[in-house]
């Protein structure tokens, strides 16, 4: 029973680490910010749920594998949210994703969103809402 465990607890950890150089590689390879958001996203979540599960398997049950849980599930709700934000946030500062061309879709209230954000180009578009009103 113990080399089952410990094959699947080594097993775990090295699908793990091949998550996490997949990751690195997308990091490296990805054209732009959110492609490689992307690739590290979800690399990283799977990676250390995966390196954290093989390490619950070679522990054993006793009180490091309900730390090693309690750290899994903090990672496993953090993770995903931070990279949310870092993407919202490159949206605000207005990065373009490559190939969506001018319009970037937000959410339920989908606006446009100009490709160039010049000082120029919001006074016009202020000068243009003053003149309809």
């Amino acid at each position: 029973m113990a080399d089952i465990q410990e094959m699947a607890g080594g097993a775990l950890i090295a699908a793990g680490a091949f998550f996490y150089v997949v990751g690195a590689l997308g990091l490296y390879r990805m054209p732009d910010v959110f492609t490689r958001m992307h690739a590290v996203g979800i690399s990283d979540t799977v990676g250390v749920g995966l390196l954290l599960t093989g390490m619950m398997f070679l522990a054993g049950f006793s009180l490091v594998t309900v730390k090693l849980a309690i750290i899994l599930g903090i990672i496993l709700f953090t993770s995903p949210i931070a990279t949310h934000a870092l993407a919202q946030a490159a949206l605000h500062e207005g990065i373009v994703p490559m190939g969506v061309g001018t319009e970037v879709l937000l959410g339920p209230g989908a606006r446009r969103r100009d490709r160039k954000k010049t000082k120029g180009a919001r006074k016009a578009r202020a000068a243009k809402r003053r003149k309809r009103s």
